[in-house]
């Protein structure tokens, strides 16, 4: 049994096509998908995708790289939050790979997320790309400790991972772990605590081998636990049992 951590059911190339990837998500044993917030404006039709199945929940939350978009507030955030369907704050953080200085509209965001979990009491969902740095920093300065959450899509180092944890975060591999030339992360798999450790597709991006390059989503996320299983020597089903134990213990408004 295998859950997917971090998609995007509600983007129109996967949306259009939901009844077909529920039931492949059935045939592959996927028991639960959280489909993450990326924008205010869409949250109301991800909050609309999810109402109708017991086995979709949803987040809240702005990703880093939309910079034309309505700000959130702490208070819009933890009222959203409220919402039984809703378990966690993000998809948040910092990413400076794509975006250029100044960028502190990016990290008063961020800052507002974190806030929002301390008070709400849901676990945060961060993106952080090329800005590891800045990323661990506002976390400790903010108190995201006092929540934790995940490192969604995680391609940093070991040490930024060892920090995370620290912080009371999960690690959080997806597709990227499958591809031939990812042999940084691949190590991190192997070296990761399996109780520290979740996955994810990430969908509708990055598809992992053997689908790379094709449209991707929760379905395919056994090929991210069958490549860890392989890395540590050990079977796909004990790395889906720990993931999905993780699962529901980080996000556990979700009831099992």
């Amino acid at each position: 049994m295998y859950v997917d951590s971090h998609c995007h059911l509600n983007f129109p190339e996967l949306a259009a096509n939901l009844p077909e990837i529920l039931d492949r998500m059935a045939q592959n044993q996927v028991s639960h998908a959280l489909v993450v917030s990326v924008s205010m404006p869409d949250w109301p039709g991800l909050m609309a995708l999810v109402a109708p199945h017991d086995h979709l929940y949803a987040s809240v939350g702005v990703h880093p790289d939309y910079q034309d978009t309505p700000e959130p507030t702490v208070a819009q955030l933890v009222e959203s939050g409220q919402s039984e369907k809703v378990v966690a704050i993000g998809e948040t953080g910092l990413d400076y790979f794509r975006l250029a200085e100044p960028l502190e509209w990016q990290r008063e965001r961020f800052r507002t997320h974190i806030r929002a979990s301390r008070e709400s009491g849901l676990p945060l969902i961060i993106h952080t790309r090329a800005a590891s740095e800045d990323t661990l920093r506002i976390m400790k300065e903010e108190g995201a400790d006092k929540v934790g959450g995940v490192m969604h899509c995680f391609t940093e180092s070991w040490e930024v991972a060892q920090a995370a944890m620290e912080l009371n975060f999960y690690i959080s591999l997806s597709g990227i772990v499958t591809f031939k030339k990812a042999e940084d992360l691949q190590q991190l798999a192997r070296n990761m605590p399996l109780d520290r450790l979740l996955i994810e597709t990430d969908s509708p991006f990055l598809a992992p081998v053997p689908h790379r390059g094709k449209l991707n989503d929760p379905s395919k996320v056994m090929h991210v636990a069958e490549k860890i299983a392989d890395l540590r020597g050990i079977s796909a089903a004990e790395v889906g049992q720990a993931t999905t134990d993780n699962f529901f213990k980080l996000f556990n408004k979700i009831k099992r």
